[in-house]
């Protein structure tokens, strides 16, 4: 799909509906709606029927083509001029955390219908068909790995290799589809798509701190996942001095203070987190002999990453050394930087400004499944403030002129791809 970076087609730029956005967004909002207002809407369970039946329904209410593929991905197509072209995508999520929020997956899902409703409010003719699409399972809280649905249409997962994943009840996918009426008939991987766009709070603090209403988002993150195992001595806290202690938390401690320091050097893109700390045997009056860690490091350039990586694995070797332990690292994930396509970041970009909005560019800490679309599309995301940065939490929060302003910059980058009728 050919996209002009510094021309839009659509002559004039338009704007979402404020009102019947935040409408649909609270609508959609009472399905699974949880005491403190959020949503607790896991992958595949009767609430995320209710909640696709919905947006079916709202689909064929605005005049949309409905299908929908072996992994339970739902498809809502606009035809366009020819429809031989493929489609200008955009989508998110509808499934949704424990402990999530209305706005987390489900804004970018809503946000496409509003560019479908808005395009049939201004009776536009799009070149090329517009087509919204809602991801299964893109949290992965109840079955591993999280973006299934854009994984499995992508070719990053195997069909088989999904379904067959089970639950903590021993459920599978296979079985859960089955059970809610969503093991469609499409195939996948699935089929071309000419540029796609994903509009998303931005689960982190950055434009509510810049006060900037749109994150033109420039890719994402990599991410290097480890478990780390430390094995040294468990003794009494008493009676061992401290020289002559084997301690695996020590060690743990030190570990933990590295990797936040190695992010800290590589600033502003780093970043490292330990996660989960379990320390054997437990006990306040013995020393751990033994403790289980996860290591999470990110960054924008892959030298970068690739340095940090070392750092870690030389520290250990010092920390081996000086407290007389064993470290094994077992790597668990790895995920190269991506950055987006320059077409669809100036699209959004320059949407941005021609609106009026205040804006920066921006990289994404999280996972999404434009990451996977980016292997075979050109691709880009669009970030609107979230109240305090919250996310996966009851209390996650976005105001509607923000959200407004999202949707408005998507329907414009869309359009620009997909051209206009002369």
């Amino acid at each position: 799909m050919d996209m002009q970076a510094d021309k839009n087609p659509a002559a004039e730029w338009l704007t979402a509906n404020r009102d019947r956005l935040w409408q649909s967004l609270m609508d959609q909002g009472k399905i699974g709606e949880t005491a403190k207002g959020g949503l607790n809407r896991q992958a595949l369970t009767d609430l995320d029927r209710q909640v696709r039946e919905l947006l079916i329904q709202w689909g064929k209410d605005a005049g949309c083509d409905i299908s929908i593929d072996k992994i339970g991905n739902i498809f809502l197509r606009r035809a366009g001029m020819d429809n031989t072209l493929p489609p200008v995508m955009t989508g998110s999520h509808i499934d949704t955390q424990p402990t999530g929020g209305k706005f987390d997956g489900c804004f970018g899902v809503m946000a496409g219908l509003e560019v479908i409703r808005r395009l049939n409010d201004l009776n536009i003719t799009t070149r090329a068909p517009i087509e919204v699409v809602a991801w299964t399972n893109e949290e992965g809280c109840r079955f591993p790995p999280c973006m299934m649905g854009s994984g499995v249409f992508t070719g990053e997962f195997t069909l088989e290799e999904a379904l067959a994943t089970r639950d903590a009840k021993g459920i599978s996918v296979a079985e859960a589809l089955d059970s809610i009426g969503f093991a469609g008939e499409k195939t996948v991987p699935g089929h071309a798509v000419g540029a796609y766009f994903e509009a998303h709070i931005e689960q982190g603090p950055i434009l509510e701190d810049a006060q900037k209403t749109i994150g033109v988002v420039l890719g994402a993150l990599g991410q290097r996942w480890f478990d780390v195992t430390i094995e040294g001595v468990e003794s009494h806290a008493g009676p061992t001095p401290m020289q002559l202690r084997h301690d695996a938390g020590l060690v743990a401690a030190e570990l933990i203070t590295y990797v936040n320091r190695i992010a800290l050097e590589h600033a502003p893109h780093g970043r490292g987190t330990v996660g989960c700390l379990d320390l054997f045997p437990g006990s306040r009056n013995v020393i751990p002999g033994k403790v289980n860690m996860t290591v999470d490091l990110r960054h924008l350039d892959s030298h970068s990453l690739n340095l940090m990586v070392t750092g870690l694995k030389a520290r250990i070797h010092e920390l081996e050394e000086l407290h007389g332990v064993t470290v094994t690292l077992t790597p668990t994930a790895d995920f190269a930087p991506l950055y987006f396509a320059d077409a669809c970041v100036s699209a959004v970009r320059q949407a941005a400004e021609a609106l009026g909005y205040e804006h920066i560019d921006i990289v994404s800490g999280a996972g999404h499944d434009a990451i996977f679309l980016a292997e075979q599309a050109p691709a880009g995301m669009i970030f609107v403030p979230c109240e305090g940065g919250i996310s996966h939490n009851e209390m996650e929060r976005a105001d509607p002129d923000h959200l407004a302003a999202g949707a408005s910059v998507l329907l414009n980058a869309m359009l620009n791809a997909a051209g206009k009728e002369a």
